[in-house]
C-alpha cells in the first residue's frame, strides 16, 4: 500500500463532503507530475485530504482509493470547468480516481502546524515552491502525521 496526499479546495469538495457522498470521483487534476501520480495510486491505497485556497489549509482527515485510474471525463465536457478542448474519447490524457471517506480528524493540521515538524521536513507539501496538487507522503511521514491527529 502507498500513501498520498491530495488537495482539493473545500467549496468544491471537503473532508466533510466526501463524509456525505461515502465515495465520489476525484477528478480535474490538470497537471502531468500529479497526473502520473493519480496514475501510480492501487485501490486501497490511502492519502491525507488537504484543504487548500481556504482560510485554514491544512491536512483535514484520510481517504482511500476505491477505484483506480481511468480517463477523466470532465476533459470532455464542454460544459465543465476541468474541460481540456485537446482531449478526445481517443486520446483522453488526465486521469480520474474514486475515492472513499475514511476519517474526519477532530481539528485541521495547519500548514503553518505541519512546517513546524521536523518529522515533515522532506514532505513536498511543506517545502517551498511546491504547488502539485497529488503527491506521494513516505510512511515515516504519514506516521508522523497520524500520530498528530
Amino acid at each position: 500500500m502507498a500513501y498520498w496526499l491530495m488537495k482539493s479546495e473545500p467549496d468544491e469538495l471537503s473532508i466533510q463532503g466526501l463524509g456525505k457522498l461515502g465515495e465520489t470521483r476525484w477528478d480535474g487534476v490538470r497537471n502531468y507530475q500529479a497526473r502520473n501520480f493519480l496514475r501510480a495510486m492501487a485501490v486501497g491505497d490511502e492519502f491525507l485530504f488537504y484543504h487548500s485556497s481556504c482560510p485554514e489549509p491544512g491536512i483535514a482527515g484520510v481517504g482511500r482509493i476505491v477505484a483506480a485510474d481511468y480517463p477523466d471525463p470532465t476533459a470532455l465536457d464542454p460544459q465543465s470547468h476541468y474541460y481540456d478542448a485537446k482531449a478526445s474519447a481517443d486520446k483522453n490524457p488526465w486521469t480520474s480516481v474514486d475515492v472513499a471517506h475514511v476519517e474526519t480528524f477532530r481539528k485541521v493540521l495547519a500548514l503553518g502546524y505541519l512546517k513546524q515538524q521536523a518529522a515533515l521536513a522532506e514532505l513536498p507539501l511543506v517545502q517551498k515552491g511546491t504547488r502539485l496538487s497529488v503527491m506521494p507522503v513516505t510512511p515515516e511521514q504519514w506516521a508522523a502525521i497520524m500520530a498528530l491527529r
